[in-house]
């Protein structure tokens, strides 16, 4: 059977866009054929893109992202979303929320419906204080997902990877006399040596963790917080970690190998 003009582009623009999505993928992390093949199938039904920013893979697993998921429902012109808090589940004393979201695919849809709750828990150090909008993104996210059929999670719905900088006291300020080890500095290019990490993106994480403008407006404490964090991070999942590093990287920024 011959195929249209307009399929022959479909299946040209599909290869040229798994191929893509093979090589920086593979930047990131090595993966089995197994998560090619899923990555081909995501591909094919809902032309994801890793370069920007739909898709992530974490442990050899595939995850949408909110933009993704965003991007695929304007493509599919969803007629809309509503969002509303669950009351009775809500604690704002607590910053623990549920809300619920309905996607509407079409005019005449019924309606998909999903639930997100974040709370101090099980959001990112980054978000505290946000965990409103971190269980509205989540909300919206599951019911995109069961509005266009997406089985992969979306990564905005994964809990935190647990880090000991929580649980851990923070060194003293007053040097090394406490047996602590290298310089803070020192420390951290050990890190990114050994762990193969860019350090401009480090960098950015780690002013993006203090929440200072500049790395040099943020405390020793901080500062000390950050590296714990990072070589944490590094020593339990490297993947994970490098996909949080590129989130920080210009559009024309080579990605983490």
């Amino acid at each position: 059977m011959k195929l249209s003009k307009s399929d022959t582009r479909s299946v040209s623009n599909f290869k040229r866009l798994l191929r893509e999505n093979v090589r920086l993928a593979r930047g990131t992390a090595p993966f089995s054929r197994r998560a090619i093949d899923l990555l081909a199938s995501i591909t094919r039904d809902f032309q994801f893109s890793f370069k920007a920013g739909e898709l992530q893979i974490i442990n050899g697993n595939w995850y949408v992202t909110h933009t993704g998921l965003l991007r695929l429902a304007r493509r599919k012109r969803c007629s809309g979303i509503h969002v509303e808090a669950v009351d009775s589940l809500c604690d704002s004393g607590a910053n623990r929320f549920v809300l619920k979201a309905t996607v509407f695919p079409s005019k005449g849809s019924s309606g998909f419906v999903g639930y997100g709750d974040a709370d101090p828990s099980n959001v990112s150090s980054l978000v505290r204080g946000a965990e409103i909008r971190v269980a509205e993104t989540r909300a919206v996210n599951r019911a995109l997902r069961k509005a266009y059929g997406i089985g992969i999670c979306s990564v905005e719905e994964i809990g935190t990877i647990p880090s000991s900088v929580e649980k851990l006291p923070a060194q003293k300020a007053n040097g090394n006399g406490n047996g602590a080890g290298p310089k803070l500095r020192d420390r951290l290019c050990q890190i990114i040596r050994q762990h193969k990490l860019d350090p401009e993106l480090v960098k950015a994480y780690a002013v993006d963790f203090c929440g200072t403008k500049t790395l040099r407006e943020a405390s020793r404490e901080q500062v000390e917080n950050f590296v714990q964090q990072l070589a944490d991070w590094a020593e339990k999942d490297r993947n994970a970690l490098v996909c949080q590093l590129n989130s920080y990287a210009s559009p024309k920024q080579e990605v983490v190998a």
